[in-house]
């Protein structure tokens, strides 16, 4: 009788840390591309050849370019999913109320991995003066032979030798 009731007021609280958690998980994660506000047509209202192209400034070792990887979400999920099963098996006799624990930790420990695995690369924060006078900072794994003096144009995110 009372069981739908019990349930639902241990499912809300889980549900709504998984929330929390995942929300947390990507807004540390949400990067700004770099953009500086500035419009299209550079100073002056004339177009330039390449608004993406610049000279390299500076080279930083930083976080990388964070590309996803699924050991950490997969890890975590992994122990999410049995630490909520432990606690679960301490607090209830409902089977299903234990399957939803581990199925909520699962899922709060898998974004709470992929966060985590996402900030500890290394990597190199490039520094570009754009032609139109802005700087850009684009974080990437790698150089691919770019070097201070070098000349880049940034695509998606992603500075090259030009």
């Amino acid at each position: 009788m009372n069981m739908s009731n019990d349930s639902t007021s241990i499912r809300t609280p889980i549900l709504a840390a998984a929330l929390a958690m995942s929300t947390l998980a990507l807004a540390g994660c949400a990067t700004s591309g770099g953009a500086s506000g500035y419009s299209g047509s550079g100073y002056g209202g004339s177009q330039t050849a390449c608004y993406d192209c610049g000279t390299v400034v500076r080279i930083e070792e930083g976080n990388g370019s964070r590309t996803p990887n699924a050991t950490g979400a997969v890890v975590g999920a992994v122990i999410g999913g049995l630490a909520a099963r432990e606690i679960a098996d301490n607090q209830t006799d409902s089977e299903g109320r234990k399957n939803t624990a581990t199925v909520a930790g699962a899922a709060a420990g898998g974004v709470i991995g992929n966060a985590i695995q996402n900030r500890v690369g290394t990597g190199y924060n490039i520094f570009v003066r754009m032609r139109d006078g802005r700087e850009r900072v684009v974080s990437q794994d790698d150089l691919n032979g770019i070097a201070v003096g070098s000349r880049v144009e940034i695509r998606n995110g992603r500075a090259r030798l030009i």
